[in-house]
């Protein structure tokens, strides 16, 4: 099963334009994060700190490229944005909380779909064929972790 996923990994990004790429990243990201929503729920604190960790890696993958000569408002926003999801990760890691992580999924599915709208636009029939990742995990109680972002 791992070389099927893996192949299938590698022929959806081979190809892929940048935003496709970065919209991959942000499906892997939601996938992390609703793990170790799951992890946190089983108290398996090794599996949250390697997923934990595996998250704050995508999210350098993310923001390592932005270029803020060029970027203007919008690359200086989403530094903000990946600065204060890796610190509410870092929270998260030393005080677990379910509702945390749901709140940092919301988060980065309110940017992923605007990462998709830019695909629609630049390519309306890959885009749709394409498909979208789960809206993420449902049943998630406490407090939440808010994200101070304001973009």
């Amino acid at each position: 099963m791992t070389n099927a996923r893996t192949t299938y990994r590698e022929n959806n990004v081979r190809g892929a334009t940048a935003v496709r790429l970065v919209i991959l990243l942000y499906e892997q990201l939601i996938q992390d994060l609703t793990q170790a929503a799951q992890a946190i729920e089983q108290n398996d604190i090794g599996l949250r700190t390697k997923l934990i960790n595996h998250a704050i890696l995508v999210i350098g993958h993310l923001q390592s490229p932005l270029d803020f000569d060029h970027g203007g408002k919008v690359a200086k926003d989403l530094e903000h944005f990946y600065n204060a999801l890796r610190q509410n990760l870092v929270q998260v890691q030393f005080f677990p909380s379910k509702a945390g992580i749901q709140q940092l999924i919301t988060d980065v599915l309110a940017v992923r779909e605007a990462w998709l709208e830019v695909d629609q636009a630049e390519n309306p029939s890959v885009a749709a064929a394409a498909g979208t990742a789960p809206s993420g995990p449902s049943d998630l109680e406490g407090e939440p972790v808010r994200v101070d972002w304001k973009g």
